[in-house]
């Protein structure tokens, strides 16, 4: 790691309080990584092979600008047109890259530190559909459906970060669709945002939007709110060459960028779950490589998010315990070369909130969080094996995502918290805690508790009409949709975009008119 990139990440970590809120259960960036499904030999093993595919196979179809930068630093263009990239080259890349920033909010309060194994939940997908609020019924997603999901996490305090969810089909063209993609999600909330962009051409529109928000270029690169996803590759081993032009335009922006491998066991990765590993580490630290090169003090985000496929259909299938167990694998290649890292969790394949969602939702997102990943996406709101969006979901997922946060907390046994001197006062006055001040100073700050989650007997859970969370949290999630218009960007800036841009959500639908 270089001077400059520690330095840096002092400075990041300056600016922002990295110890819990200790009236709090759980907070953004809870540390994990207790979990490692990989063993140290096997850890070895996935590396070796990684760099060694690296360096004799390489990747097809990259860009020229690549070719040039790569080649000059050391790597290969074989004779039948594969990069190669020398372990060394590797090496230096992952030690130099650059950790323990931020990836800031509008406001500084939803700020989220990306370092060590500390773990921040997020929305993902780029879904299709939505299930309907009002008639629960599938549908084509549209632009407003993104800012609504926008709105929703805003107000959740268990999703940290807001992932572009759906895809806005009622807006037509490449330029139309990124730029209204990106001013929904900024204007739906002040955490910090992820976005992809289809072509290169449209990255400085983006750019010039978000320049505009912060109130310069400058303001914007000291504190970027905006990440860009890239999917770099398009498996197995070769580059997305309109992909990796987005990923250059964007580092050269000033955007944060995740890159993201994201094959398939069976169809486009090895159906073994260890060669799925291997192929998405391979790929992802190849577009690293890249990213620094382009950028070496680029906040660049490792996201190996390899898929599963049921291959008696050939359907992918995020819901298995396969997907878990990858994702956990995944995040623990990360924590093992200490970067920033992504991982894809929550593809639940069921199509609403029933036991199928509950049981998926929290294997996969449970394993992600427990072995380190920074970066949890997809973890709340997405249904149907990223086919659809419930924006009843976010609320009921907000639930999901404390208690599994208060399990990555763990159980703090420390001299104060065994509470010696609190069992011996009990046992020798009252004989029970119910009514010790230790319980009441500890209630709020030790225990979570579910907003729309039921925990009333029975008799009294029917009087009140036995209504089931999914029920709930559709109330829940109408009566933000109805109330809550965010106001961090201010009117006369709105007026500017809308001056300079073509943004087709209306001054009512964002409530100032």
């Amino acid at each position: 790691m270089t001077s400059e990139s520690r330095r840096r990440g002092r400075k990041d970590r300056l600016n922002q309080t990295t110890e819990p809120d200790s009236r709090k259960p759980v907070w953004p960036g809870v540390p994990g990584g207790r979990l490692k499904p990989l063993k140290p030999d096997e850890i070895a093993l996935v590396e070796e092979t990684a760099l060694m595919l690296l360096e004799t196979l390489g990747l097809s179809q990259a860009i020229p600008s690549m070719i040039e930068k790569v080649c000059s630093a050391g790597g290969e263009l074989t004779e039948d047109g594969r990069l190669l990239f020398p372990r060394s080259l590797v090496r230096t890349t992952i030690d130099g890259a650059r950790r323990g920033f931020t990836l800031c909010g509008q406001r500084p309060e939803h700020d989220l530190l990306i370092e060590d194994a500390r773990v921040h939940m997020s929305t993902g997908g780029a879904a299709p559909g939505v299930f309907d609020l009002d008639t629960g019924a599938y549908r084509d997603s549209t632009l407003a459906d993104l800012y609504d999901a926008a709105r929703i996490v805003d107000r959740m305090d268990n999703i940290h970060h807001f992932s572009r969810s759906v895809v806005a089909r009622d807006v037509e063209g490449s330029a139309a669709m990124d730029i209204n993609t990106a001013y929904a999600c900024l204007m739906g909330t002040s955490k910090h945002v992820s976005i992809s962009i289809t072509e290169p051409q449209n990255v400085t529109a983006i750019a010039d939007l978000c320049y505009r928000i912060a109130g310069g270029e400058a303001a914007f690169r000291a504190r970027p709110f905006l990440t860009v996803m890239v999917c770099h590759v398009v498996p197995p081993m070769r580059f997305a060459e309109e992909a990796c032009e987005v990923l250059e335009a964007a580092i050269l922006a000033g955007f944060p960028v995740q890159l993201i491998s994201a094959g398939q066991a069976g169809a486009t990765s090895p159906a073994t779950i260890a060669g799925s590993l291997v192929q998405a580490v391979a790929e992802t630290l190849a577009g690293l490589v890249f990213a620094r090169l382009v950028d070496p003090e680029v906040r660049a985000i490792f996201a190996p998010k390899p898929l599963v496929a049921d291959l008696r259909t050939g359907s992918m299938c995020g819901g298995g315990g396969e997907q878990a167990i990858l994702m956990a694998g995944a995040a623990q290649m990360g924590r093992h070369f200490d970067l920033p890292t992504s991982s894809i969790a929550g593809i639940t394949d069921s199509k609403c909130l029933d036991a199928q969602y509950g049981a998926e939702k929290s294997l996969a997102v449970a394993m992600a969080a427990h072995a380190g990943s920074n970066l949890v996406t997809q973890a709340a709101g997405m249904q149907a094996s990223l086919l659809g969006v419930s924006h009843a979901a976010y609320v009921s997922d907000n639930d999901l995502l404390g208690n599994i946060l208060r399990t990555i907390r763990g159980i703090e046994a420390t001299p104060e918290n065994v509470a010696a001197d609190v069992i011996t006062g009990v046992c020798r006055g009252e004989g029970h805690y119910l009514g010790d001040p230790h319980t009441f100073s500890r209630m709020k700050s030790d225990y979570f508790y579910p907003v729309v989650g039921d925990r009333r007997p029975p008799r009294e859970w029917q009087a009140d009409g036995a209504r089931p969370v999914g029920d709930v949290a559709r109330d829940r999630a109408k009566d933000i949709l109805a109330s809550h218009f965010p106001s961090h960007i201010p009117d006369a800036v709105d007026q500017d975009l809308r001056a300079r841009f073509d943004i087709r959500l209306s001054r009512q639908q964002i409530g100032r008119d």
